[in-house]
């Protein structure tokens, strides 16, 4: 085939050439001329003569070419999307419960009788407006008509009944960790996976821990299956490392509905409360995003070597958060006998003046000495970053003052005498060659002599 050949071209392009063509051929030139020119056969050019005289311009337009018909009509593609997305492929006897191409492959050949290639299906999802997603996946004992009063009702109730009695409320969860979990994914060779090295032993660490919607995180780690003394004993560390009552929202963990748990919640008068969470729902408790953190953010990427390592890998990942939230001192209202009865806001960090032996410093606010740890917040706006004040100048001594017309007679009488010793002024000192032209360039000059015989 030529490189001139017009068979390369598209339909469009085809189109304005023929119209051209018989454009040429109007104006007078041989329709072998212009099959030379465009680079068609003679036979081409005469074919567009007689299909103008046949069917007119339109006889030359360009076609639309339908290419092969697809396999599945309108109706049979609306029935795959119903069956796709409203159903479960476990309803339609199949083994697994997310669906994929090969299971829509076998869904089209089951139900319709058409057979296409896994290529073909994915093309076909794609028109029709479905991608591969990852799930979420929920129990099906959870109960949806719990979640969203909890939502909307309760725990709103129980947020505003914490701030009318000045109460914190954390979310506490529990959860474990093995050596040979591993999570991540490296950058490597291609067709070379990388190898990491850790330890064959396995063994395992409990972890306890409860979080503020404000990002204050408190933990534990335990060995052995959780009870109700060690639930306990986290609470009480947690009432006395909390300013005020601890509301305390839990799931449903036997442990957490045991009666001496709640005999232990009664006897504190207040000062603890259990809330409970509805059944079969992660999704509402924010401590489940600490431990995504510690396992598959922090944990999971390391190389484990032992069991000491292992723990103190775990113990870091749950001191992380802290390191991050910024520290915030305890509002200096809080009374001395309630701790965190004022509002806390963000105050300054003040440098500490060491002070005198002779005195005696003030008693300090119990609690104020603890940091409050807290997520930092976006900026409103830009803060123009004050300069500290001068401090004032010492004032001069009563002798030392002038009036205002004494002060003008002594400054004018101080530069007459400095004008009288100013000494005379010396001639400028020879500085070169360049000082030299530059002197001869200011000097006047003298209008040149006639020649002699002139």
């Amino acid at each position: 085939m030529r490189e001139n050949d017009g068979r390369k071209l598209d339909h469009q392009t085809l189109e304005v050439l023929r119209l051209r063509a018989i454009f040429q051929v109007a104006e007078g030139a041989h329709p072998q001329e212009v099959a030379r020119a465009l680079g068609m056969h003679e036979n081409t050019v005469y074919g567009w003569l007689a299909k103008l005289r046949e069917g007119g311009r339109d006889a030359l337009r360009a076609k639309p070419v339908p290419g092969r018909p697809p396999k599945l009509s309108p109706e049979q593609m609306q029935r795959v999307y119903a069956l796709v997305v409203g159903s479960d492929p476990r309803q339609l006897s199949f083994d697994f419960a997310l669906w994929t191409r090969e299971m829509v492959r076998q869904l089209v050949r089951r139900e319709l009788k058409v057979e296409m290639s896994a290529s073909a299906v994915g093309r076909m999802l794609h028109r029709l407006g479905l991608s591969p997603q990852r799930p979420l996946w929920r129990a099906w004992q959870a109960d949806p008509e719990k979640v969203v009063p909890w939502k909307d009702t309760e725990y709103p109730a129980i947020a505003k009944q914490a701030k009318k009695v000045g109460a914190t409320v954390y979310f506490a969860d529990e959860a474990g960790i093995r050596s040979d979990h591993h999570a991540g994914t490296p950058w490597g060779a291609i067709g070379k996976t990388p190898v990491v090295e850790s330890t064959g032993a396995r063994f395992s660490l409990n972890m306890i821990s409860a979080v503020t919607a404000k990002g204050l995180l408190r933990f534990s780690t335990f060995n052995g299956s959780l009870t109700a003394d060690k639930f306990i004993e986290f609470c009480k560390r947690l009432l006395a490392d909390t300013d005020g009552p601890v509301f305390l929202v839990v799931d449903g963990h036997p442990v957490h509905r045991s009666k001496k748990v709640k005999a232990f919640a009664e006897s504190t008068h207040g000062q603890l409360r259990l809330f409970q969470l509805p059944g079969y729902s992660p999704q509402l408790n924010p401590d489940e995003w600490v431990w995504k953190n510690i396992k598959h953010d922090r944990v999971g990427r390391a190389a484990i070597t032992g069991a000491d390592q292992f723990k103190a890998l775990a113990v870091a990942a749950l001191r992380r958060p802290r390191v991050l939230l910024r520290r915030e001192p305890a509002h200096p209202a809080a009374a001395p006998g309630r701790r965190g009865a004022g509002p806390r806001r963000a105050l300054p960090r003040r440098r500490r003046e060491p002070a005198d032996q002779g005195d005696q410093a003030p008693p300090r606010a119990r609690g104020a000495h603890r940091p409050v740890y807290r997520l930092p917040q976006p900026r409103t706006g830009r803060t123009r970053r004050r300069r500290p004040r001068a401090a004032p100048r010492p004032a001069a001594r009563e002798d030392r003052r002038l009036r205002p017309a004494e002060h003008h007679q002594a400054g004018r009488a101080a530069r007459a005498d400095l004008h009288d010793a100013r000494p005379e002024p010396l001639p400028a000192p020879h500085r070169g060659r360049a000082a030299a032209r530059r002197r001869r360039r200011r000097a006047p000059r003298e209008p040149p002599g006639r020649l002699p015989g002139t």
